[in-house]
């Protein structure tokens, strides 16, 4: 009630999109108050459904303020009331009235909408109390306390008593960090395929100006081997390269004959290049 859209000894307007919160709603109204209040459906625009209570009858609203001590200038929690139930059970209560949590798949926030700014700062010290940061926002002239960070989330559905939404917000969180992990080992591996694959053709295109100019058989015999292997297989890693040669060789040793050719080559270009000036 206290959270409710108004609540004033007019008027007190209970509305929710969700139909549990309404349900609950009109239960525990028709247990405590033995009135069974009426429950308006409106069809929105967007699909949404928006359930509404409104109680207008001055007695009840009477009844309602005293049973609960709400002073009529200003909406607070009132502590003694927390101290004779359980704090838990008071947020959960006041999840129900004002609060949704995002698809954990799509972005980690939980959030109250509250109706007046004291009972929002209010409600973000009780979420301090439990061990969550809160911050507050205002909204369409709504106060939003809201909940950033799985783990406060995590923490704040626990203390309410919502441990299986617990467990699948776990469940959504390591099944995202394991995604993102593999797209990253996938990232890598595209780009070191890409970058053999660029080294591997600089180095083909070394050989094949070396042939064309001064021949391979100009080449010292180590030279010539390793030049006429990578020309033959363009996909072999620079490991495997070193494995097939008569003398087997080091990655590091093969890449530093690498670079010897890939010397003479420019050696080559820089002489074409003089020429031509």
């Amino acid at each position: 009630m206290l959270f409710s859209k108004i609540l004033s000894k007019e008027k007190i307007c209970f509305q929710t999109e969700s139909k549990t919160s309404a349900e609950i709603f009109g239960g525990l109204f028709k247990n405590v108050f033995h009135i069974e209040p009426e429950c308006c459906e409106n069809l929105r625009r967007n699909g949404t459904v928006l359930y509404r209570f409104d109680i207008e009858n001055a007695s009840v609203i009477g009844d309602v303020f005293r049973k609960y001590k709400i002073e009529t200038s200003e909406r607070t929690i009132n502590s003694e009331i927390i101290a004779t139930n359980s704090l838990g059970v008071f947020t959960a209560g006041i999840f129900i009235a004002c609060g949704s949590v995002n698809d954990p798949s799509k972005e980690y926030h939980l959030e109250f909408t509250v109706p007046e700014e004291k009972i929002a700062n209010e409600l973000a010290m009780l979420l301090r109390d439990i061990g969550v940061t809160a911050k507050i926002a205002v909204r369409r002239g709504q106060y939003i306390v809201y909940i950033k960070g799985s783990e406060s989330i995590e923490d704040t559905l626990t203390f309410i008593g919502a441990q299986q939404c617990t467990l699948e917000l776990m469940n959504v969180k390591i099944y995202k960090d394991v995604r993102n992990k593999a797209n990253r080992i996938a990232n890598c591996d595209a780009a070191n395929i890409d970058k053999v694959v660029k080294a591997a053709m600089k180095q083909v295109d070394d050989i094949k100006l070396i042939s064309q100019t001064n021949g391979l058989e100009s080449l010292p015999d180590e030279l010539r081997e390793i030049a006429e292997l990578r020309l033959e297989n363009i996909d072999m890693s620079l490991q495997e390269i070193g494995e097939s040669l008569s003398v087997p060789l080091s990655r590091s040793g093969v890449n530093h004959r690498f670079k010897k050719i890939a010397a003479i080559a420019d050696e080559i270009r820089a002489g074409g290049a003089e020429n031509e000036k």
